[in-house]
């Protein structure tokens, strides 16, 4: 078995941190290491509880501590707007990537 790299965790703008994978170890669709394009991933440990996430906790009691199975990349892709874009950190295919728009390069 080859061991599929995790992406890094992801920081948002406004500084909430979550981690996103996918891959054959992972709750996501497909279920298989570097697809082209996933359509539901794995996320997991939240640095506070996302309502948007609730419904595919696994432990809804903990929500910061535990994983979300089969979230479509629609929603993740919600959250990561919700919480101003991507500042730092790497996601699957198939989720946009947000990127967070640097406030000193917008003001020059």
């Amino acid at each position: 078995m080859i061991f599929q790299k995790l992406n890094k965790v992801v920081t948002c703008a406004d500084g909430f941190r979550i981690s996103i994978q996918a891959s054959e170890t992972h709750y996501c669709t497909p279920r298989i290491d570097g697809a082209e394009r996933y359509t539901e991933v794995e996320v997991g440990f939240p640095s506070e509880a996302e309502a948007c996430l609730m419904p595919y906790a696994e432990m809804a009691e903990d929500p910061t501590e535990t994983v979300y199975g089969w979230v479509p990349v629609s929603i993740v892709s919600l959250v990561l707007a919700k919480h101003g874009g991507i500042a730092e950190g790497t996601v699957p295919n198939g989720v946009p990537e947000l990127r967070a728009i640097d406030k000193a390069s917008k003001e020059k």
